[in-house]
């Protein structure tokens, strides 16, 4: 990767990636916080929960592109350390087979299964039937939904930031835009948030596409990239399969939560639950970004066998999340009622439960930062499959915390199983990630590098 010099400091590595794949994941996020704080104004506490009853079954799709686009991206960044751009080429190919045959794939899974989904997690009367109508949107645009997610990686890796940066905007501006028309002009209600967030996935993945149609590419595509080529596709799948887990992770455990909000609370406590989980998106937007910003470097450096430079990285990765992470959940804690009212600012009840959220949920979110940068730390060195370890440990370790709190403390179990295990977990995953950098030796002879 030319972009990456061997005179830049890792300061102005880190940095030069990682604020626009900052940028880039926060504008991301926008569809979704946006989506909910029209819904929370417009349609109230049955809109936060049907939106938060549906995101579930779209997490599907945002994962496929996730996973699609990181082990594509590492494949790719992997390749051009190596000075190998036919074989990025051919990756970038394959990547974009499998963005057309996933997409496809889901659509069938979502037409058969989508409904039942659902219904899994208690919807029912007024939310469940604005959940079913937000469903139905995607089931036919599942393609452009997967390749919308996976975009800024694959550019972001061929060395357009920049340009990845500012698809993800004008993604969220048109989403922005047209959530407001749908929404608040058209009352569509939940629909209208589906449509609008359909129309800006499609206008970023064919803005895309076109990018690597372009003279503009550094790799660019002909048709011999679109060869399938089974090592190609196995390594994306397995490279980028902690994200989709990571993803699945999240789905699943927000479907669980549902549930058992309903069963220990009520409808009041699922749309708390949608606006606290709003509120620790935006935390782990922001690691998420800074992990996938150090995911290039991290792989180049990886394939250049420069591991004093992996490690720098990743560990100036880790401090600036810690930071971010805790004046986050200072900040939260200062001032509850002014960031529940981004959402929704008259129904007491909700407020009180969403504070009460805050408080429970959390505290140690942190860590939560910690654990993606892990997972994304040994997909960028080539070990998918410890990745992937960490990604479903992520799941099966809240679990048993899921099973057993409610029934011991109610509804403030609910809410306090996911900080619990979380600090179990990163006791795993930041040890298994420290012991691997400090078995990897340095190399013999290195120029001195400023951080």
């Amino acid at each position: 990767m030319e972009a990456i010099q061997h005179t830049e400091t890792i300061r102005r590595t880190f940095c030069r990636f990682t604020i626009p794949a900052v940028m880039a994941m926060l504008v991301n996020g926008l569809y979704q916080i946006v989506d909910g704080i029209f819904v929370g104004h417009y349609l109230g506490q049955d809109g936060l929960t049907a939106i938060n009853i549906a995101w579930p079954v779209i997490s599907i799709l945002l994962g496929a592109g996730l996973m699609i686009g990181m082990g594509a991206g590492s494949l790719i960044s992997n390749y051009r350390g190596m000075r190998d751009t036919t074989q990025a080429r051919a990756a970038l190919g394959n990547a974009m087979l499998l963005i057309f045959l996933i997409g496809l794939g889901i659509s069938a899974f979502l037409f058969h299964f989508g409904a039942q989904l659902l219904t899994l997690q208690g919807a029912t009367g007024q939310a469940g039937e604005y959940a079913t109508r937000y469903l139905q949107v995607f089931i036919g645009c599942s393609v452009f939904a997967v390749g919308a997610s996976a975009a800024p990686f694959l550019v972001r890796n061929d060395d357009s930031p920049k340009f990845a940066t500012s698809l993800m905007v004008l993604g969220a501006l048109i989403n922005t835009v047209l959530d407001y028309l749908f929404i608040g002009k058209l009352g569509w209600g939940l629909k209208g948030a589906a449509v609008a967030t359909v129309l800006a996935q499609s206008t970023v993945a064919i803005l895309a596409l076109s990018y690597f149609l372009s003279r503009y590419s550094t790799l660019g595509l002909s048709l011999q990239a679109f060869q399938i080529s089974r090592d190609k596709l196995s390594n994306i799948l397995m490279l980028g399969s902690s994200c989709l887990v990571m993803y699945l992770y999240t789905g699943i455990m927000v479907a669980l939560h549902n549930r058992l909000f309903m069963e220990y609370g009520s409808a009041t406590s699922v749309a708390a639950y949608a606006i606290v989980g709003y509120l620790m998106t935006l935390y782990y937007l922001l690691a998420e970004g800074i992990s996938e910003g150090m995911q290039p470097p991290v792989s180049y450096f990886h394939g250049e066998k420069a591991h004093q430079k992996v490690r720098q990285t990743v560990w100036l990765a880790c401090q600036v999340t810690i930071v971010i992470g805790i004046s986050w959940i200072a900040l939260l804690n200062l001032y509850p009622k002014a960031v529940i009212g981004w959402f929704n600012s008259d129904n007491t009840a909700l407020i009180s439960e969403a504070h009460h959220g805050i408080r429970l949920h959390l505290f140690s979110l942190f860590l939560d930062g910690l654990i993606v940068i892990s997972s994304v730390y040994f997909m960028s060195v080539g070990r998918g499959g410890m990745a992937l370890v960490i990604s479903l440990g992520n799941m099966l370790i809240q679990l048993p915390f899921l099973w057993l709190l409610p029934k011991w403390l109610g509804l403030e179990g609910v809410w306090l199983a996911m900080p619990l295990s979380n600090i179990v977990l990163a006791i795993f995953a930041l040890g298994a990630m420290w012991q691997s950098l400090s078995r990897t030796p340095a190399p013999p002879t290195m120029a001195p590098i400023t951080s």
